[in-house]
């Protein structure tokens, strides 16, 4: 018997677009939830254009985000589109936005107007710098963000320039971070009956993952250094190149672990001997004469042999690899992290599968992010119950858009 997923009835309106909001109702959506994903006719959400990457002329950025929604093409530009929108707001659960808040009151799609029509909605706005101060119309995106939180300053080697990571990261946590109040929220709804507004911020995501940088900050006074792939806490807990010219990565947590990859692994006693060395107070103190004698020994070694041995006394340890090796390791096969969808127009996508594992309400398995208006006629028939015939003259009037793509059933990825 198949099992029901975790938000299996739950209807998502998401007027979000780019990363941060997708995240969050891709996630609901991987849970169970029917998200609807409101799009501008022309054109859509920002990262369909987004490229390179593409496949088949579809921006893989997009991909990343939209799996196991239905977009629906709906110009808010026109009233008769947002009436639609308020019909559709009268019907859902939850409303995911990032709009300006200018935008929502002058189109009446703000959380005071929507809540008239629908007291039980959980509206949740996802915005730069949160709403209901001086910031609130600032444009927020990650990268700006990832400087203003302080996260380039810690980030890159300790004499160069200041770095971003890689992915967008707060844009991530800031998409998590409202599943989290969205999932609060619905909760709650469940003993009061009524729903509420969630106010998410890059701004308060970003500093919130500061986390025991921040801590340090405040507690000490002090501002942190770049330290590149070093920890500033933890020695020896960085990059090392072994004799095969393969770099891997290792993180010793406690005195013991130093111990064991000294005396077990390097059998080289003298490095735990040492009583600069034997506490990770003393080896962080020390480390510009510690790191390079145990650079030394990682030379000594091939990397599978090295890696093999330190895993072995249970120490901590990896090659740095490329996303696509990460991707195809081991690891990742046996968790089953790569999953695949049929699609008409791309064929096969390639997608890396939901992190929760739930037993008893598992996620859905994927279905490919969907064409621009793929599924306007059927949530404006299926859901507000419009007739063929007005679903017709909306789109001649160019207030929705309709794309027609056949139906595509999910499989998993054998690997």
């Amino acid at each position: 018997m198949s099992k029901s997923a975790a938000l299996a009835g739950i209807r998502v309106l998401d007027l979000s677009r780019i990363l941060a909001g997708p995240w969050c109702t891709m996630t609901l959506a991987d849970l169970g939830a029917e998200v609807w994903k409101i799009e501008n006719p022309v054109g859509g959400d920002d990262t369909r254009h987004w490229m390179p990457p593409e496949k088949n002329g579809v921006s893989t950025y997009y991909l990343s985000a939209n799996r196991n929604k239905r977009s629906v093409a709906i110009d808010l530009n026109q009233e008769a589109g947002r009436d639609l929108i308020r019909a559709l707001a009268a019907k859902a659960d939850v409303l995911v936005e990032n709009f300006r808040p200018a935008s929502l009151k002058r189109w009446n799609l703000d959380y005071p107007a929507i809540r008239s029509i629908n007291p039980k909605i959980i509206y949740c706005s996802i915005s730069g710098y949160g709403r209901g101060g001086e910031f609130e119309e600032r444009p927020g995106y990650d990268f700006v963000l990832q400087a203003e939180c302080g996260f380039m300053a810690i980030t890159g080697e300790p004499e160069g320039t200041p770095m971003r990571l890689g992915v967008a990261f707060i844009d991530l946590a800031t998409g998590m971070n409202a599943v989290q109040g969205i999932l609060a929220a619905l909760f709650a709804r469940e003993r009061t009956g009524v729903g509420q507004w969630i106010d998410i911020s890059l701004l308060d995501s970003g500093l919130h993952q500061l986390a025991n940088v921040g801590s340090g900050v405040l507690n000490s006074g002090r501002e942190p250094k770049r330290h590149g792939n070093a920890h500033p806490s933890i020695v020896p807990y960085e990059v090392f190149e072994c004799g095969d010219g393969v770099n891997v990565a290792l993180a010793v947590g406690n005195d013991e672990q130093y111990r064991r990859l000294c005396v077990s692994v390097f059998e080289t006693p003298e490095l735990w001997d040492n009583e600069k060395y034997r506490s990770n107070h003393g080896r962080t103190t020390h480390r510009a004469m510690l790191i390079p004698l145990l650079q030394a020994q990682f030379k000594r070694f091939a990397s599978p042999e090295l890696m093999g041995k330190i895993r072995e006394h249970g120490i901590s340890v990896g090659e740095v690899r490329l996303p696509g090796a990460a991707l195809q390791s081991p690891e990742a096969v046996a968790r089953q992290c790569v999953v695949t969808a049929p699609s008409e127009s791309l064929g096969t996508v390639r997608m890396v599968a939901s992190p929760l594992r739930l037993s008893e309400t598992p996620v859905v398995a994927p279905i490919a992010a969907p064409a621009l208006g793929q599924h306007t006629r059927e949530v404006l028939s299926g859901v507000l119950g419009l007739s063929e015939a007005k679903v017709a003259q909306l789109s001649a009037q160019g207030i929705v858009a309709l794309t027609e793509v056949n139906a595509s059933v999910p499989e998993i990825d054998p690997q």
